[in-house]
């Protein structure tokens, strides 16, 4: 009887160990992210990328306005981009890595992103979030809306 109390004793100290290990993984992975927003919460999108029109999303019940096949989706979805490595704003010219002026800007539930050039090295992408500069990988960017095809005619 002794024998199985201890068991079931050690066996709650390693389920604990186990949930306390996997809260402080996600605590972890959440600090090497874009933003702390969870992509399914996001409530409206502002983007801005230069040499197109401002663009604005709601989300409305089960279905965002101004849907663009999926684009809003794929916008919420780069609040959780993974970064490399995050740096100061202040250690870099903002001009020189393509942040002034941004190549685009998402702003979602407030939380301005703004998107740089490419990196000298490493295929990464330089990011603004407030007062620091992510570095994330360079297909982690806003894409434009689709356009119309264009027409064609027989030859």
């Amino acid at each position: 009887m002794r024998a199985r109390i201890i068991g079931i004793a050690l066996l709650l100290v390693l389920v604990g160990a186990v949930a306390w290990q996997m809260r402080t993984d996600d605590a972890e992975a959440r600090a090497y992210t874009l933003t702390p927003i969870d992509p399914a919460t996001v409530q409206r999108i502002d983007i801005t990328m230069k040499g197109l029109p401002d663009q604005h999303f709601a989300h409305e019940g089960d279905h965002w306005s101004g849907d663009d096949q999926g684009r809003p989706a794929d916008l919420a979805a780069l609040a959780s981009t993974p970064v490399a490595e995050w740096k100061p704003a202040s250690d870099f010219v903002a001009a020189k890595i393509g942040l002034a002026p941004p190549l685009a800007v998402l702003t979602l539930d407030g939380t301005r992103i703004e998107y740089g050039e490419l990196t000298a090295l490493g295929r990464q992408r330089y990011v603004r979030v407030g007062g620091r500069v992510a570095f994330v990988p360079a297909q982690a960017m806003p894409r434009p809306p689709k356009t119309k095809a264009l027409p064609t005619q027989p030859m």
